[in-house]
Order: C-alpha cells, then sequence, then structure tokens
C-alpha cells in the first residue's frame, strides 16, 4: 500500500472506523468540518444486493461484497486527485476493512476469488496518517441501529452485530498498516455532548501519539 505521509508527526489523512452504528460517519462529518477537511465517505446507499443481503445473506454476500470492493478501489483511487483546497482529508472507512466482512459472510470457494481479485489491486490503496477505530458494546450499536432507522437494517439480529465486533475487534487489536487509535465509545455521546467531541478532537491532532493507543475517555454528558 502506498504511505502517504512525510513525517511521522504529519496527520493529513484521518481514517474513522467502527462497527455498523459505531458514528463513524456521525464523527467523520463533524471532523472534516472542525478541520475544514475533504471528506469522503462509504457509498454503501449505492450497492444495490445489500438489502438483499440482510434479507438472505448466504445468497447475496459475494454479490455485496464485490461491489463493495470495487466500488471502494474506484473511490480511492480518486482520493488526492486534482484536489488543491484541502490541507486534511477525512474518510469514514479504511479499504482494509473490506476483507473483515469477507471472512465473515464469504464461503470458501468465494473467498478464494475474492482474495485473488484483492490481492492484485490492494498494492495501489493510500494508507491514512491515523486511523480512529471506534470501539463500542453490542447494546449500543444495537440502540444506535435503531435510532437512525434504515429501513434495510430492521431486521439485523444482535447475534449478527455481536460476530461482526468481535471480528472488528480481531481485526483492529491486529491492525498494524498505519498509526492507530483505539477509542471506547460506548458511553461517550460526542453528537450531542460538545466536551466529549472536544476531547476526541484532542485525542485525535495530538502529535505525540504512539503508533498503537487505547483511550478510554470518561463521559462529560450530564445525566
Amino acid at each position: 500500500m502506498i504511505q502517504l505521509h512525510t513525517r511521522p508527526s504529519d496527520v493529513r489523512y484521518i481514517a474513522i472506523e467502527g462497527v455498523i452504528g459505531a458514528g463513524k460517519t456521525t464523527l467523520s462529518r463533524m471532523l472534516a468540518e472542525r478541520l475544514d477537511a475533504k471528506l469522503v465517505l462509504e457509498k454503501f446507499e449505492e450497492n444495490p444486493f445489500l438489502p438483499k443481503f440482510y434479507e438472505d445473506p448466504d445468497h447475496y454476500a459475494f454479490q455485496t461484497q464485490i461491489f463493495f470492493l470495487l466500488s471502494r478501489y474506484k473511490q480511492q483511487q480518486e482520493l488526492f486527485q486534482g484536489d488543491l483546497f484541502h490541507s486534511f482529508l477525512v474518510s469514514d472507512y479504511i479499504f482494509d476493512k473490506d476483507k473483515i466482512f469477507a471472512y465473515l459472510t464469504l464461503q470458501d470457494d468465494e473467498l478464494k476469488l475474492y482474495e485473488t481479485l484483492i490481492g492484485t489491486i490492494e498494492k495501489n490503496i493510500p494508507v491514512p496518517d491515523l486511523v480512529v477505530y471506534l470501539q463500542s458494546g453490542v447494546d449500543r450499536l444495537m440502540a444506535n441501529i435503531k435510532m437512525r432507522g434504515r429501513t434495510y437494517e430492521e431486521n439485523m439480529s444482535a447475534e449478527y452485530i455481536k460476530d461482526l465486533n468481535d471480528a472488528y475487534n480481531y481485526f483492529f487489536f491486529r491492525y498494524k498498516n498505519a498509526p492507530l487509535l483505539i477509542i471506547n465509545a460506548t458511553e461517550i455521546d460526542f453528537v450531542n455532548n460538545p466536551e466529549d467531541f472536544e476531547d476526541l478532537m484532542h485525542q485525535i491532532m495530538r502529535k505525540d501519539k504512539a503508533p498503537v493507543e487505547y483511550y478510554n475517555p470518561k463521559s462529560k454528558a450530564k445525566g
């Protein structure tokens, strides 16, 4: 993969990650607005197979996965082309996470074809200067999913979210492709509580971070 930063202290390209319902897109929007950054969001709504996947995952997993893979690849190739107006780039996903869903949902023969395809393209993907992983509990994730009310997510089971959460934790606790900040986001509300957001901003933009850090904030929300 292509490393873009020139000095260890440079943070130009920030990627926010997390399980469905963790708040990665919301935080990406807020961070991009604060930094006046170019915002790159995953185009999940353009995947015609996604609603069908949630209804019948065994039948539609491969089509869903390949559509996402090629869509993400195309988007990643366009990240820095012709952008002279932003000092920062904020994204709500990393290309590497595509593998999490592949290994969770694909059958053996499908996985072999997937690995052949991704092996030919992943070397040309830009690497973030910092990855922020919003870790959360299953109950909080399910509450957030229900709150946002997307029709095709209505039948999403807690068991599926638990399996996905376990897969994300396994992946990011071993992730070494870029500097990583893991944030326990279960008890904070960075959307409605400005102090929680400012605290996250400080942690994300702090220049003395280790290559891998785990941050366990205490919410300042008034209960």
